[in-house]
């Protein structure tokens, strides 16, 4: 026969037992009672093997539970949690099982508190939303049901916002250029193409062709100290496609390169 010869309480819910052959058992509190463990009891092998059995699941159990108990988590982030805390897949998956039927794991359940949250705090659009809840290892077919949460509606106050606050960093560009960046920050942001012309068309931004020179002038002269070693043709070659290409016009870029860079 084999004696507990040692109960130590360990770290959280859990119980280490020590045996007269020198084996430690982690048990939890569930687990002591069930198999009345106490110290100085005899138990045969075929007891040992028992709670070691149960121990897995029972300790993976309780491991999952504390883990849930903070926030909603996804299946695939639980099962790697039970990994890490290395609890056997047979395991893994029983406990996995075990929450489903309780109830506490649900990845649409999960997909739609985690759109309605991002929704309210953060600045992503539905793509990048979507490509966040594959990361957390929703399927395909659950992110589509979950993702119309966020409706046009939604996305279009969400994305005005966020190109509301772009816009401000992109006031010394041309009138052209602000719209391309805009475009792009939003596309990055995962908003959806209709609803990316919906915020821009709305957006109060009719072209004021005093900024756009002022913008000019600040480009123009950036450049002009860039390529001032350049001879004279290929200074204003440069000069002019590059302003071309920050989107200012042919007529705006002749009439600077007329007043600012002077024959040599």
């Amino acid at each position: 026969m084999i004696t507990i010869i040692r109960i130590n309480k360990g770290k959280g819910p859990f119980y280490e037992v020590e045996t007269s052959e020198g084996e430690m058992l982690r048990v939890s509190e569930d687990l002591l009672v069930r198999f009345r463990l106490l110290k100085g009891k005899e138990i045969t092998e075929a007891d040992i093997k028992a709670i070691k059995k149960s121990a897995g699941f029972d300790v993976g159990l309780q491991q999952a539970m504390n883990y849930i108990s903070y926030q909603l988590r996804s299946e695939m982030e639980v099962r790697m949690y039970l990994k890490d805390k290395e609890i056997d897949s047979h395991d893994r998956q029983l406990v996995i099982d075990r929450l489903k039927d309780l109830k506490l794991i649900d990845d649409k359940i999960y997909g739609e508190s985690y759109v309605r949250t991002q929704i309210r705090i953060s600045d992503k659009g539905p793509v990048v939303i979507g490509q966040q809840l594959k990361k957390k290892g929703l399927k395909d077919p659950v992110i589509q049901e979950v993702l119309p949460l966020y409706t046009e509606e939604l996305q279009f106050e969400v994305g005005y916002h966020t190109a509301e606050k772009a816009l401000r960093r992109f006031q010394n560009k041309s009138h052209k250029e602000t719209l391309q960046k805009l475009k792009l920050h939003l596309m990055q942001k995962g908003f959806q193409q209709q609803v990316i012309q919906m915020i821009l068309d709305e957006l109060p931004m009719e072209k004021d062709q005093e900024q756009e020179n002022d913008a000019l002038q600040k480009e123009g002269a950036r450049l002009l100290r860039r390529h001032q070693r350049l001879p004279l043709m290929k200074r204003k070659m440069k000069i002019k496609q590059a302003l071309y290409q920050k989107g200012f016009s042919i007529e705006d870029i002749q009439q600077f390169l007329d007043e600012e860079v002077m024959d040599e």
